[in-house]
């Protein structure tokens, strides 16, 4: 059975509750409408179409749209190598859904990370704590309305309470540029927009200045 197929065999066993596949890059994935029915649809897939490893589970902010929160199961056939991608939506106000631990154990980290970076919660989870940040941060740092640059924490006794995860930051690299040089990624100022000049770029100006090719390089190579 093919990954098309498999989406095929899910929306004829779950109707309207399952999208009709879709297809991008090679990819094929359905929409659970109801996000409450996520651990009965990962389950089918596992028992029935042999689904039987979970690659990934990963959260997208549609910041702006609600529902603001889309969850992405990446699950694989481990015999034939078959791959599909399952979706669903759940609303900031709730910003929860069912724990797949109990289907595949690997979820048990990929929920984790979801819970600590984007702040959706996982009913049902026998561990859901926080995996990169400290506990009692109270910051979700993949959201998108969460800056660059981070966000002021007092947290006594932590040694990251100054700005983080890019103290700063942002960093942009600047389209066009006449060298590589020009290009490398910088401190922008969001109040002027302006572009701070790094200590790379001085240390590199610097050793042009030493070779006597400022702002140019090393130069042609002379000919003998």
């Amino acid at each position: 059975m093919t990954s098309l197929e498999s989406a095929q065999k899910l929306k004829t066993t779950f109707g309207d509750l399952i999208s009709e596949p879709a297809e991008f890059r090679g990819e094929i994935s359905v929409r659970i409408s109801d996000a409450e029915k996520i651990v009965e649809v990962c389950g089918f897939a596992k028992k029935n179409l042999g689904y039987d490893y979970l690659v990934d589970v990963s959260s997208v902010d549609n910041y702006g749209d609600d529902p603001r929160w889309t969850v992405v199961y990446h699950l694989r056939n481990l015999k034939n190598g078959n791959e599909i991608g399952l979706k669903t939506d759940v609303g900031e106000e709730k910003s929860k859904l069912p724990s797949v631990i109990g289907i595949w154990k690997t979820a048990n980290w990929h929920e984790r990370e979801i819970y600590d970076m984007m702040g959706i919660h996982f009913s049902g989870h026998p561990d859901l704590r926080r995996i990169l940040m400290w506990e009692g941060y109270p910051y979700f740092p993949l959201r998108k309305d969460f800056p660059l640059a981070g966000k002021e924490s007092e947290v006594p006794g932590v040694a990251f309470s100054k700005p983080s995860p890019m103290e700063g930051g942002p960093f942009v690299t600047v389209a066009g540029g006449n060298s590589a040089t020009a290009r490398e990624p910088r401190i922008r100022i969001p109040e002027t927009d302006a572009i701070e000049t790094n200590s790379r770029l001085e240390r590199r100006h610097d050793l042009d200045e030493m070779h006597g090719h400022p702002h140019k390089g090393p130069g042609p190579l002379e000919k003998k």
